[in-house]
C-alpha cells in the first residue's frame, strides 16, 4: 500500500474540501482509499492505494496540488497585492480570474519541478518554501499591473488590456456551447474541472476565461441578456450568439 498524508491549514477549509472531493471523485479507478480528519490547526487529507498504482496516483497528485496553488494560492495572492481602480466587479472578477490563467504553463512548470511525493505534504508549507521562484514570478505581473493603475482608470484602457491577457491565454477547448437556462447556464460539452451544475453569470465568466475556447456558440432566450453582452466584449470574434426563445430544443436537437 502506498500511502500520502496531505495537510492543510484549517482556515483554508476551501482549499480541503477541493482536495479531497477531487481525489474522491478521480480515484476510483486506482482502487484508492481517501479519508480525511481535523487535528489541532490543521486538516489532514490521507491517500493510500496499492504501490502498483503509485505512478498512476501521483500523476493525479499532482495535477490536484497544481491545481489548488494556481487557482486558490494565486488568487489569494492578486487579492492581497493587486491595487487595481474601481470597475464593476464583474469585470474586476474576469481581470483577476485572465491573471490566474495568464502563463499558466509556467507556473505548472515551477510547482512540479519542486513538488515530490514522500509519507507527508504540508501545503502551506511547501508553498511558502518552496516556490519563492513562483511567487517571484507573480509578483512582476502584480507590479506591471499596478505601476499602470492610472491609466487603467479608463474603461477602455481596462477592457483593452483584460482582452489581450484573454487572447494570450492557453486555448483548452476548440468549442464549447452554452445554454441560458431558468436557474443559469450550462456548458457543454462538461469538462471535468466545471461544476456538473447550473452556473451564475459570475460562474460562467470564470469557467470560460479559464477554459478559454477558440470558438462559443451561446444560446440566450432573450437580446437583452447583459451576460451575452458582456462576453461578446470581452471575447469578441470567439463567441457567436444565438437568440431564441426555444432554447430547450436546440440544446436537444445539438446532442
Amino acid at each position: 500500500m502506498w500511502e500520502l498524508s496531505i495537510a492543510v491549514s484549517s482556515k483554508n477549509i476551501d482549499i480541503a474540501k477541493f482536495i479531497y472531493q477531487t481525489l474522491k471523485a478521480q480515484s476510483a479507478e486506482l482502487d484508492a482509499v481517501v479519508t480525511c480528519y481535523e487535528e489541532f490547526d490543521n486538516f489532514y487529507i490521507m491517500f493510500g492505494c496499492p504501490t502498483t498504482e503509485q505512478a498512476r496516483a501521483s500523476v493525479l497528485l499532482e495535477r490536484c496540488v497544481i491545481k489548488v496553488v494556481c487557482n486558490f494560492y494565486k488568487e489569494r495572492y492578486l487579492t492581497e497585492n493587486l491595487h487595481l481602480p474601481l470597475h464593476e466587479s464583474i469585470s474586476l472578477m474576469a481581470f483577476k480570474k485572465a491573471l490566474i490563467n495568464f502563463d499558466k504553463e509556467t507556473d505548472f512548470y515551477l510547482i512540479s519541478k519542486n513538488l515530490t511525493f514522500e509519507k507527508n505534504l504540508h501545503l502551506d508549507s511547501f508553498y511558502h518554501f518552496k516556490l519563492k521562484a513562483l511567487r517571484d514570478k507573480w509578483a512582476e505581473l502584480v507590479a506591471l499591473a499596478n505601476e499602470n493603475s492610472d491609466y487603467l482608470v479608463s474603461s477602455d484602457a481596462f477592457f483593452d488590456l483584460l482582452k489581450f491577457l484573454i487572447d494570450n491565454l492557453e486555448v483548452c477547448e476548440d468549442e464549447i456551447n452554452v445554454f441560458e437556462e431558468e436557474n443559469g447556464y450550462i456548458i457543454s460539452p462538461q469538462s471535468e474541472d466545471l461544476p456538473n451544475e447550473s452556473l451564475s453569470q459570475e460562474g460562467l465568466i470564470s469557467s470560460l476565461i479559464e477554459l478559454s475556447p477558440k470558438k462559443i456558440n451561446l444560446f440566450c432566450k432573450n437580446d437583452d441578456d447583459n451576460t451575452a453582452g458582456f462576453l461578446s466584449k470581452i471575447f469578441e470574434e470567439r463567441i457567436n450568439i444565438n437568440y431564441s426563445k426555444s432554447v430547450e430544443n436546440i440544446k436537444h436537437n445539438l446532442r
